[in-house]
This record gives C-alpha cells, sequence and structure tokens, in this order.
C-alpha cells in the first residue's frame, strides 16, 4: 500500500522539511519521512545522510519488526545547537537557553532596564546571555543566535513602535541591530505574546494542529495566535492585541491612545490603582506607593492576588471583575478565530491564574458562539512566567533550520511502524 498522493511541503528547503519532520516525530524512520512528506527514498536518504554528517540528526536504534528488515530509526541531536531567548520588559529580564529540540537547559531572570540608557541594557543582555551559555558549558560555536521578545508591537524596521510609558526611551531604538553589533550573532525580533505562544507549542503544552490563543498577562495584555504550529502574524506582526480591544466606548483612555481598552479597565495595572484608591485595601495588602516602575505593578499585584487568597472582600472583588473583562475579551478572541484551545500565560497569570481560569472557562461554556459545536480548552501554562523567552529561543531555532512558508501538518501514522513503500531506500 502506497502512501497516497504527495503533502506539500512548503518549507524554505528540503532539508528543512525533512528537519522538521524529524523534530515533530521525535524517533521516525526514513520510509516515515517519506510517508509524511511525499519526497521519494533516493531524495530521503541523500538529505538525511547530510543531516547526521553534519551533526544534527542521529540514528537512535532500530523499530520493532513488522515482517521484513527493522528499519532505522532517527532522531534530533538535541546537543548539536542551541538558542537563547530574552525576555525584554521593564518589570526584568528573562533568559532562556534551548537545544535543538527546544527543551529548556538554562534559565534565569534579572532586574528590568530601570532608567539605564537602551545602549547599556543591549550591553547587559548580550553579557548575561553569554554567561548563561559558559555556565550552562555549551561552545558558543553551537548557539545559533538570539530571540528577543519584548511588549507592544513591533516597527517595521524593528524594534519597538508604540511603547507602555515605562519604555518610552525605547521608542524607535533599533533594538535588534543594536544587540546582533554586540552580540556577534543573529538576533529575531518578536513581541512578547506571540512569542509566549510560541513557547507554549515548543513546550509541548499544546497540540500542533490546534487552532490556539496563549493570552499572555504581564503589566500588559496579548495573545499568541497559531494555526498548524505556525504563528499567525498578520501584516506586520501584531497580531493577537487583545489587551487594545475596546469594551467601553467611554471608558478611561489607554497608552495606545484609544479609550476603554481592556488593558485600561481591567490590566494588572488598573487594578493595582483601583487597589490603592481604596486605602484599606492598600494598607491590608501592603501595596507600595505609586511607581511609575513595572516592578512595582507586578509586585503589588501579586500582594492583591495574596490577599485575595486570604480572603480579603474588596481583593477577592476586584480580581473578580477584572477576570470577568478578560473572560470577555478570550470569547471575542475564541469568536473571531474559532480557537480549540486556550492557555493562560505569563507572569501575572503565574501569580493571579487561579482567579481568571473559572471566569473565562464559563463565559467560554456560556457564551462563545459555537458551543454547540465545541468549547475551547482553556488551562494555566505549565511555563507562565518563561514562555516568552523560550519561545524567543524557538524562533531562532524554526528560523535557523526549519523555515516555513506555511504549515506541515505530520500524518498521524508516521511513527516506528510506518506504511512500507514500493520503492526500496537506503537503511
Amino acid at each position: 500500500m502506497s502512501s497516497g498522493a504527495p503533502r506539500t511541503t512548503p518549507h524554505a528547503s528540503t532539508r528543512a522539511v525533512i528537519l522538521d519532520v524529524i523534530r515533530a516525530a521525535g524517533t521516525i524512520s526514513r520510509v516515515g519521512i517519506v510517508a509524511a512528506t511525499g519526497m521519494t527514498g533516493a531524495t530521503i536518504s541523500t538529505v538525511v545522510r547530510g543531516l547526521i554528517d553534519d551533526g544534527l540528526v542521529v540514528e537512535t536504534g532500530r523499530a520493532e519488526s513488522t515482517g521484513g528488515k527493522r528499519r532505522v530509526l532517527l532522531q534530533l541531536d538535541p546537543g548539536a545547537r542551541f538558542a537563547v531567548g530574552i525576555h525584554l520588559d521593564h518589570a526584568g529580564l528573562t533568559y532562556a537557553l534551548t537545544d535543538l529540540s527546544g527543551a529548556v537547559v538554562a534559565r534565569t531572570s534579572r532586574p528590568g532596564p530601570g532608567s539605564a540608557a537602551p545602549g547599556e541594557v543591549v550591553a547587559r543582555m548580550a553579557q548575561e546571555a553569554a554567561t548563561l551559555v559558559r555556565g550552562a558549558g555549551i561552545d558558543r560555536t553551537r548557539l545559533l543566535g538570539f530571540g528577543l521578545v519584548f511588549p507592544g508591537p513591533l516597527a517595521s524596521g524593528g524594534g519597538m513602535a508604540v511603547t507602555p510609558p515605562s519604555l518610552r526611551p525605547w521608542l524607535g531604538y533599533p533594538l535588534g541591530d543594536e544587540l546582533r553589533r554586540v552580540a556577534g550573532l543573529p538576533v529575531f525580533l518578536e513581541n512578547d505574546a506571540s512569542a509566549a505562544g510560541l513557547g507554549e507549542l515548543w513546550s509541548g503544552g499544546v497540540d500542533a494542529s490546534a487552532t490556539f490563543a496563549a493570552i499572555y498577562m504581564g503589566t500588559g495584555i496579548g495573545s499568541g495566535l497559531l494555526v498548524n504550529g505556525l504563528p499567525f502574524r498578520g501584516a506586520s506582526g501584531n497580531t493577537g492585541e487583545v489587551g487594545h480591544v475596546c469594551l467601553d466606548l467611554d471608558g478611561p483612555e489607554c497608552w495606545c491612545g484609544a479609550r476603554g481598552c481592556l488593558e485600561a479597565l481591567a490590566g494588572p495595572a488598573a487594578v493595582v490603582e483601583q487597589a490603592r484608591a481604596d486605602r484599606r485595601l492598600a494598607k491590608v495588602a501592603g501595596l507600595r506607593r505609586k511607581s511609575p516602575e513595572s516592578a512595582s505593578v507586578l509586585t503589588d499585584f501579586g500582594a492583591l492576588s495574596r490577599a485575595a487568597r486570604r480572603g480579603d472582600a474588596g481583593a477577592v472583588a476586584l480580581l473578580d471583575r477584572s477576570a470577568r473583562y478578560v473572560a470577555v475579551a478570550v470569547r471575542t478572541l475564541a469568536n473571531v478565530m474559532d480557537l480549540e484551545s486556550v492557555v493562560l500565560t505569563g507572569p501575572s497569570f503565574a501569580i493571579a491564574g487561579a482567579s481568571y481560569l473559572p471566569a473565562i472557562r464559563d463565559e467560554l461554556d456560556h457564551a462563545f458562539f459555537a458551543r454547540t459545536a465545541h468549547i475551547p480548552d482553556v488551562r494555566l501554562s505549565r511555563a507562565a512566567a518563561t514562555a516568552p523567552a523560550i519561545g524567543g529561543a524557538a524562533m531562532v531555532l524554526q528560523s535557523e533550520l526549519v523555515p516555513l512558508h506555511d504549515g506541515l501538518r505530520l500524518p498521524g501514522n508516521v511513527s516506528a511502524g510506518e506504511t512500507p513503500l514500493a520503492e526500496p531506500i537506503s537503511p
């Protein structure tokens, strides 16, 4: 029995196709790669031999016999290449070093940029990333590059186009070019919410074939959208700005220039401001005095969340109100994209996810437009605090090793016992 019509392989090269299939499958034989791609056995054998020679792929035993010769299984050599993801936020800098499979080898968090000039912070990022790599015992020649992620929309030439108030000095700064110059390695840029979605995928938290959203909540709110394992980027790479969905036409002014945005009504900074206006609650929760620092917002949001867990009625009411607004925005996104699954990620969900998860699930259960057909699965991330940095590293791996023009769905029958083909393939 043959594998049927060849599948489209819209990667940038044959090598990229084969490498991506091996990565997606975990372990797979050459016959399995043919079944996944529709390429000839001769092509597969030639490319795989080159990948083995380059140290990217290794042979890892043989599949169980199906009556003939046992097939040799292939898998990536995780230690062949590495990438560093860097998440730049005013609240802090997070670094994740991953191997070729996307597994996290080392991670660290450092203080945010504060009032330092962008150039000083870029030099510091390069140094701290290098320290992380050395500390993990990784040869720098195996490092593919940096994936740098940050809040807000991306400018067409790289860097930040519009910034939250805490990052105004970075507006228009050539962030990617400067880090590339200082570090001497390729740099890839992404906004933090989109990177968080990719991080969830590479962390194994979601099905690569799903229509999926990572709802990211740090000091702001955004979302990363993935379809069939690929980020849905839009015209300028700025999809998923759910924090700037208008929920009140006459609402408060948002830093983006609009009014009544979700962030302005119910984001962590707005919740903290509402709590500070209540003297009793501010005292009970131990909130700091008003500060422009994003780190203060996350610290006070955490204090407020702890007060809610202790049962303080005022804290519970504020978080419940915020959760209802977030739930409506998530439902709007789910209606537009017909989402299969939603993951709540980012440092604020890591702090207070238990206050938001029930409200979002309830909203989708009762008001999602396609609820008679299906209801999106909603859960908290297992890597909420580091998902953007992991996604930044994954972006490097995808861009360097498996560049795509569109999606590739790995068939369900390509594991150790794939359908045999008429054409012989070298073992």
